[in-house]
Order: C-alpha cells, then sequence, then structure tokens
C-alpha cells in the first residue's frame, strides 16, 4: 500500500453563481521514500493538491488516505495529531519566530507532541546537527541568512520524524546559488529513505526530482519519471 493514496479528489469553490474547480478528479500515489515534485503555474492548483495532501483542507469529493488513515474519518484532533507526527512542513518564507531561538523554534512541533524538554533539546540539537546548523543554536533567526533559516525551518519539519514531508517553493526567497544547496539537502534526505515533495513552479528545479506531477487547470496533466524520460539529475553532487 501506498503511504499517500488520493482517489478522484475534487476541490470547489462557488463565488455567486459561479462553480471553480481548484482540483478536478485528481487521483495520485505517493510511495514510502520518494522524492517528487508538484509543479504548476499560478492558479493551476497545486497549492491546493499539497493543502490536501497535507491534511490542511479537505476535499470537496473523493478520498485521501495517508499512512492506511482514510482522512475524511478522522475527527479533528486526530487531525491535528496526524500533522504534527506524520507531516513536516517547509514554506518559502521559513516562518520561524524572531523571539526564539534556533533551537526553541526547532522544538515547537515536539512541544505540541508532548515531548519532555531533555529529549526536546536532544531531538532540536540532532536535526540541526544534520542540517549542519548545530553552532548556531542559541542565535536568533534574525541572525542567520535566508540559506541558514530555512535549514533551521527543514530540522523543524523533521524533529518529529514524520512520514512525509512537504517543501512549498523552499528555495523561492533565496539566491541562486543558496537555493542549490537547499535543494541539496533535500537530494541527501531523500538518499537516506525520506519522503519529501516539492511544490514549485520553477522547471529547472521540479528537474532535480526523480518524478514530476505537473498539474494545470486543476487536472494532472502529466507525469513524468526523469529516470524513464533518461532525464535523472538525482546523481550525487558536492553542495555549493
Amino acid at each position: 500500500m501506498s503511504l499517500v493514496e488520493l482517489r478522484n479528489v475534487s476541490k470547489i469553490y462557488r463565488v455567486g453563481d459561479e462553480e471553480i474547480r481548484a482540483l478536478d478528479d485528481v487521483s495520485l500515489d505517493i510511495e514510502t521514500g520518494e522524492f517528487i515534485s508538484i509543479i504548476g503555474p499560478s492558479g493551476s492548483g497545486k497549492s491546493t493538491l499539497m493543502h490536501i495532501l497535507g491534511c490542511l483542507d479537505s476535499p470537496t469529493h473523493g478520498t485521501i488516505r495517508l499512512d492506511d488513515t482514510l482522512i475524511e474519518r478522522a475527527s479533528p484532533a486526530q487531525l491535528a495529531a496526524i500533522r504534527n507526527q506524520k507531516i513536516g512542513f517547509v514554506f518559502q518564507f521559513f516562518n520561524l519566530l524572531p523571539k526564539l531561538s534556533v533551537a526553541q523554534n526547532v522544538e515547537l512541533p515536539m512541544i505540541y507532541a508532548g515531548v519532555s524538554s531533555r529529549e526536546r533539546r536532544e531531538r532540536a540539537m540532532a536535526a540541526l546537527k544534520m542540517v549542519d546548523l548545530e553552532n548556531r543554536s542559541k542565535h536568533r533567526p534574525m541572525q542567520l541568512s535566508g540559506g541558514q533559516q530555512q535549514r533551521v525551518a527543514i530540522a523543524r519539519a523533521l524533529v518529529n520524524r514524520p512520514k512525509i514531508v512537504f517543501a512549498d517553493e523552499p528555495t523561492g526567497n533565496l539566491d541562486s546559488h543558496t537555493g542549490e544547496t537547499i535543494l541539496h539537502l533535500f537530494r541527501e534526505l531523500s538518499q537516506q529513505g525520506r519522503t519529501i515533495v516539492l511544490v514549485t513552479h520553477d522547471p529547472e528545479i521540479a528537474a532535480v526530482t526523480p518524478r514530476r506531477i505537473e498539474i494545470r487547470d486543476g487536472k494532472i496533466s502529466q507525469t513524468v519519471d526523469a529516470k524513464l524520460a533518461g532525464l535523472d539529475r538525482l546523481s550525487p553532487t558536492p553542495a555549493p
């Protein structure tokens, strides 16, 4: 069974008498350990798809199963626990709390999960070590570069050992050199067996993933397997 299964999912908004189909009968499977991208222009439905995959929104029609849990049957408390324990999010604008230290920002998801203070500290430092920032644990976010802040956000997304990580335009607020460093980190994480979904409008960003889901007008227009297409760019390369 796939880690994530979407079946005939639609998301419909009504504005007056007009019906807007942000997603239109989408079916998709994501396997454990996959590194995929969801790509499409603004308004294509890719962000709506990510929100539904990440249990941040509910479909109008269709079903979603995550780690063998049928999401539409989950209570609000169960959904909150799923988002906290099984899903990690990385966003374009980092979403770090400026008054907290780097370590405290990384610890936040564990507070909601009820992890003890000692274990929170140990796991936060382990996650920061994974992104090579353990020496910045006492800094505030504004004392870091954009790339460093994004690495803190990745550590925060990983600290509860989620089943899947969604990265929404994670390099969109970074220069190209720093963005490539972040993509290299995602490649390393995927090679360690982590499931990562990269959401982007940029074909060059999407090209780093072994599978690319192209979405347009709320529908999956095509799925590209980079290996089968001879476009695999996942061979290990040194970080800039």
